[in-house]
């Protein structure tokens, strides 16, 4: 058994150093090397989602060390009376937290006890004008039955007539009442279980099918263990090595070549050539190159002038264009 928590074995392996660093030896593997590489990969997210010192669950171990003149400090009074639990009032009397009919749908008794005074006592005129029910308005009438959107019901929700009961069918009212048809080219789902027919149970199969039937034959483990890197997962004939390709085929392996005047992508870096680096630039250049001197806010808010228009643009005129440009779009 390889222990994958603890440092991994290939590191002090000295045949796998060996056969790293030798040239004229064979390459080989080692088994400690594909069990460290198989480890799952741990996932970083606890990182960006987590803060302060890493916890772990399930321990009872201090987020912080505490220093030890922590440890033996004494407690003060007021610690020592926060840490007091909180007082049960409720002990050694008859009501010992509440029933669990408390806040329950479907009790038999009321929640709190009623005193003796409260029963024999008699409402005033407030409480009994408080508790008549309320009553419809004058103009309110009663179209429907009472049991109307009632639960548990066993009459209909209108009173049907006799006269309705004895009617007649007419030919009309017995159209309507036939059920809507599907479409023609509808198809029913099927159903989960499917019948097989008597003769396909009776069937027997094939050879060709019995051995196409039979499972592959793998090894036991999560990957093919062919004593060898270089060897293919699948065996592959000296027929298949030895064979050609035909000329279609070559044409099928040719890979689609780019549209004309096809341009491709610049590339993100390129050279400069040594003439560009020696040129010097003209005395246009530099004067396009230099920085427009603006005077600061200090001494403009001081100059009067600074905001006047000139009387040239104030002469001047739009072109047509400018004017077509200025319309706003009508939508």
């Amino acid at each position: 058994m390889v222990d994958l928590q603890g440092p991994v074995a290939y590191q002090r392996d000295p045949l796998y150093l060996y056969n790293r660093n030798s040239k004229d030896t064979p390459s080989r593997y080692s088994p400690q090397r594909i069990l460290a590489l198989s480890r799952p990969k741990e996932s970083k997210q606890i990182w960006l989602t987590s803060f302060g010192p890493h916890l772990k669950w399930g321990q009872q171990d201090l987020m912080w060390p505490l220093p030890p003149a922590t440890l033996r400090r004494q407690p003060t009074q007021r610690l020592m009376e926060l840490t007091k639990p909180k007082k049960n009032f409720q002990l050694n009397t008859l009501k010992v937290n509440r029933p669990e009919f408390v806040y329950s749908c479907g009790r038999n008794s009321q929640i709190w006890e009623v005193k003796d005074g409260a029963l024999l006592a008699r409402p005033n005129n407030r409480v009994l004008e408080l508790a008549r029910p309320k009553h419809p308005p004058p103009e309110f009438q009663e179209h429907r039955h009472q049991h109307q959107y009632s639960c548990g019901r066993a009459s209909p929700i209108w009173k049907v007539a006799s006269q309705a009961r004895f009617c007649r069918e007419r030919p009309r009212t017995a159209e309507l009442a036939i059920p809507k048809k599907p479409h023609p080219d509808y198809v029913p789902n099927s159903e989960v279980m499917t019948k097989v027919d008597r003769f396909a149970l009776r069937a027997y199969c094939s050879d060709r099918v019995s051995e196409l039937a039979q499972a592959k034959a793998r090894d036991e483990g999560p990957f093919i263990d062919s004593r060898s890197p270089e060897d293919p997962i699948r065996h592959v004939s000296n027929n298949a090595r030895a064979a050609s390709a035909s000329p279609r085929l070559i044409e099928m392996a040719k890979c689609k070549g780019f549209a004309d005047g096809y341009v491709p992508n610049r590339p993100v870096q390129w050279t400069i050539s040594r003439a560009t680096r020696r040129a010097t630039a003209t005395p246009r250049h530099e004067q396009l190159a230099t920085p427009i001197i603006r005077a600061t806010m200090d001494h403009v808010q001081f100059n009067p002038d600074a905001f006047l228009v000139s009387v040239a643009a104030k002469k001047a005129r739009c072109t047509p264009r400018l004017e077509e440009l200025s319309q706003p779009i009508q939508r």
